[in-house]
């Protein structure tokens, strides 16, 4: 078995599909990366069991041929090359051996048959969305997600498709991002929840690509296939809440600021805030907004006022900083709406521009009590 390939071309791959492999896993096998040869087309693959990543490459070859190469042996040498054709090798001592410009490499591969086998989808629907606007909806709600073990169907980002539109929701119970396309279809109406981890790879790839991405799915796994890659991947299983039930309706205290204003003014004040709450008040009144912070345990305090669009009654109402900087922090757009209605109901931001046809987001975010 032998082919010939470009470096800087093969290293790109094998960098994206390192993301999967876990530093830990179960498997010794999956340290691996499995090299599959027919003749010119050479498929590359890693797993951590629950995501199977699958890259095609074209290469120079008359072979076939399957064998697994350590993976991080394999992307260290890679990454020390300049551009240049790399010759793989395999000889009869077990061993695959790498020539360059610079010299020879030889180490020990494994046996490429005991590699999990790809699951393989039946009974599945597909949707097709370009990439770009794919990249989009991750990175708009990701952050949003939960880390919570015992609630496993937070972890991850909820996709509803219909008829009418694509849906996208993510959820810790302190904050709440849904991101929605009505200028995109699904034939079928399905539901189901993505895990972060192959959404974090797909999201770093999918915004440097112009492609459109085909997700096939059924209850138990999904796959997106774009631009010669696979990636197959275990949903969460479990029943997403009902997020719509959360979301106020009336909200009669509608707050509109400068979207980046209101941010650095949150970062400063957030910095005197107590280091377990991150509390910070909002006291607004007319067209003025009052931010303030105390950390009373070191007598730590902040205060700033800010000129503003108000429509409602004169209200005080606290927030987790953090919270408030992450959501701002994904946003586009050059001012912003709050709208509450009471200081124990969750206000509700959205961006007033800065969004493309038949794009809109809606982030919720939960009080907290404040200290008389």
């Amino acid at each position: 078995m032998r082919f010939i390939v470009s470096s800087n071309y093969l290293l790109k791959q094998l960098q994206f599909l390192g993301g999967i492999i876990n530093s830990n896993n179960a498997l010794p096998i999956l340290d691996n990366f499995l090299f599959e040869l027919d003749n010119n087309n050479l498929k590359i693959s890693a797993s951590d069991l629950e995501t199977t990543i699958i890259s095609k490459l074209h290469v120079e070859s008359s072979d076939t041929g399957i064998i697994a190469i350590p993976a991080k042996l394999l992307l260290e040498t890679l990454k020390t090359f300049p551009e240049q054709p790399l010759t793989f090798t395999i000889n009869d001592n077990n061993t695959i051996e790498i020539s360059s410009e610079q010299g020879k490499y030889a180490l020990a591969y494994n046996n490429g048959e005991e590699f999990p086998k790809v699951i393989q989808l039946e009974d599945s629907s597909s949707t097709s969305i370009h990439s770009g606007v794919l990249a989009n909806a991750i990175s708009k709600t990701i952050f949003a997600s939960g880390n919570d073990e015992l609630r496993p169907v937070m972890s991850g980002v909820f996709f509803q498709f219909s008829p009418e539109e694509l849906t996208f929701v993510a959820t810790d119970a302190h904050k709440l991002v849904k991101y929605t396309r009505n200028d995109l279809k699904s034939d079928k109406v399905a539901e189901f929840i993505m895990p972060k981890k192959p959404l974090n790879l797909l999201k770093g790839v999918l915004g440097t690509l112009d492609a459109d991405v085909t997700i096939e799915y059924n209850d138990s796994n999904a796959k997106f296939s774009f631009d010669e890659v696979e990636l197959i991947c275990r949903l969460i299983d479990g029943k997403y809440p009902n997020y719509e039930a959360v979301i106020p309706k009336e909200n009669p205290n509608v707050l509109t600021m400068e979207r980046s204003q209101f941010l650095n003014s949150v970062r400063r004040v957030s910095i005197f805030s107590n280091k377990t709450t991150h509390q910070i008040r909002l006291k607004v009144s007319g067209a003025e907004l009052n931010i303030s912070a105390e950390d009373i345990d070191y007598s730590n305090k902040a205060e700033e006022r800010l000129t503003c669009q108000f429509e409602g009654d004169d209200m005080q109402i606290g927030f987790n900083s953090r919270f408030f900087v992450e959501m701002l922090n994904n946003l586009e757009s050059s001012d912003v709406q709050i709208a509450m209605s009471l200081p124990n109901r969750a206000g509700i931001l959205t961006p007033l521009d800065g969004l493309e046809e038949g794009e809109h987001v809606t982030m919720l975010v939960m009080p907290v009590m404040l200290n008389s």
